[in-house]
């Protein structure tokens, strides 16, 4: 095993969501999902675009003015004060400077980090409609379209948690296959180790994705490699649902078919069927499936992502 598969995953973050005190007031707005128990198993990069172009701690704060596709980023009470060029150009120089992150959690509502929904006013101090996208967040997702980003306030909810959480493993077990080297071979077998993963998320896109590598003789993997991931990225973020994982787990007992007592299979559809009907949270299920595998291995079962597609402690499917 390689060293860069021992670090721990990189990812950036709103230096107040760590409880950095950077905020226009002088306070923070710490996550403590984020501070407390991601920090065990991701390294974050705290960053603040007002404090990095120079702005003060307490500061004047700004708001997003104009049109909602491209606002102006301006102060409050001295409305000649403009960020909109330093935050978007900042949004740039971080995006060409990092370059190895596998995911970004954004402050939400924030004019300068903000993903969505962020408000927009008119000329006249009226608001907008919608909302739009902070300045800063918006040039540097734009440099990193395939990155997983998610706002603090969403990370709330539990099916988004995990789905986040997720994508930004599958990244970086992808930015692992860039550094061995892409090959056909590489290829082919992350997309096998990814197989119910993206049934589980995306059941057409997982056909098509199926097809891509089918036709891949005649392509050169450097060419196919990052267009397959990009839609992969994009077929996993949707949100599996209770009937998508039902289809999955079913799916995974029929490798079992050969070895279950009636009894075991039996109870095996029971649990699933209590799980479709939401009595009992994903982790039951996958469970007993991790157990029935333990005593009779699969070797093509024993690689899925699905049935570990993060640390077991952080415990993301004991809440779906």
């Amino acid at each position: 095993m390689s060293t860069a598969s021992l670090s721990k995953p990189k990812i950036a973050i709103s230096a107040c969501l760590l409880g950095e005190e950077v905020r226009y007031n002088g306070g923070h707005k710490e996550s403590r999902l984020c501070s407390r128990t991601l920090t065990e198993y991701f390294d974050f990069v705290p960053l603040c675009p007002e404090v990095a172009i120079g702005m003060g701690i307490p500061r004047e704060p700004i708001r997003l003015v104009g049109d909602p596709e491209q606002p102006e980023a301006v102060g409050t009470v001295d409305r000649t004060i403009n960020v909109t060029r330093p935050l978007a150009e900042y949004g740039e120089k971080m995006a060409a400077e990092l370059q190895d992150l596998s995911g970004y959690i954004f402050m939400q509502q924030s004019p300068s980090c903000g993903l969505e929904r962020v408000k927009v006013y008119h000329d006249n101090g009226a608001p907008v409609n919608g909302g739009g996208r902070g300045i800063y967040a918006q040039a540097f997702c734009a440099q990193h379209p395939d990155l997983p980003v998610e706002e603090a306030g969403r990370l709330n909810d539990p099916v988004l948690r995990e789905n986040f959480i997720t994508r930004v493993l599958a990244y970086s077990a992808w930015q692992q296959v860039l550094a061995e080297g892409l090959s056909r071979r590489a290829l082919t077998e992350f997309h096998s180790r990814y197989k119910y993963l993206l049934m589980a998320h995306n059941p057409l896109q997982y056909k098509n994705l199926g097809k891509m590598l089918g036709n891949m003789a005649d392509s050169d993997p450097a060419e196919l490699g990052p267009r397959y991931f990009s839609e992969l990225m994009a077929a996993l973020k949707k949100c599996a649902t209770r009937g998508t994982h039902c289809n999955v787990l079913l799916h995974l007992s029929g490798y079992l078919k050969q070895s279950l007592s009636a009894e075991d299979k039996q109870e095996m559809q029971q649990i699933i069927g209590q799980y479709r009907q939401g009595i009992v949270p994903l982790v039951v299920p996958l469970t007993l499936l991790k157990h029935h595998f333990r005593l009779h291995p699969d070797p093509y079962i024993a690689q899925q992502v699905y049935l570990q597609p993060h640390p077991e402690n952080l415990s993301l499917r004991n809440a779906i």
